[in-house]
């Protein structure tokens, strides 16, 4: 048996190596504690039987611990820098006509004025927020 606990430690270690996501760190101490105990020739119910408790002991403390520092935040994209960037109105933004292109950083993007204020084509606007695919602006200076 002691060739199977290492065996099941190893495999367990080189597979949480292997995934990026924890997947079997818990059975190292489980495995850890019965090859301990094939080593001073318990009998296999305590092997199996410290396999079990040691593995459920580890997920038990590491577990709360483990979520947290994987919890994933918010994702950042790049359309978040165009965010109190300056823009150019190419198409008369017209909230009642649900229309309205801007020209920021090099892109074009669908656009609605804050206030609901129709702004003509050509004028420089301030991007306020995005909202879906949308940017949200406002006249530059109000």
């Amino acid at each position: 048996m002691d060739f199977v606990w290492l065996g099941v430690t190893i495999l367990a270690a080189v597979v949480e190596a292997a995934v990026p996501a924890l997947v079997s760190i818990w059975f190292v101490p489980g495995g850890l504690l019965a090859l301990i105990a094939s080593l001073l020739r318990a009998p296999a119910y305590i092997q199996v039987g410290l396999f079990v408790a040691g593995s459920a002991a580890a997920i038990v403390i590491t577990r709360p611990l483990a979520k947290r520092l994987q919890k994933p935040g918010p994702v950042s994209t790049n359309a978040d820098r165009v965010i109190g960037a300056a823009a150019v109105v190419t198409e008369e933004v017209n909230n009642l006509r649900e229309a309205g292109r801007v020209s920021v950083l090099g892109n074009s993007w669908a656009a609605r004025s804050e206030r609901g204020d129709t702004i003509p084509a050509g004028e420089t606007v301030m991007v306020v927020r995005i909202e879906g695919v949308k940017l949200i602006v406002a006249r530059a200076g109000l």
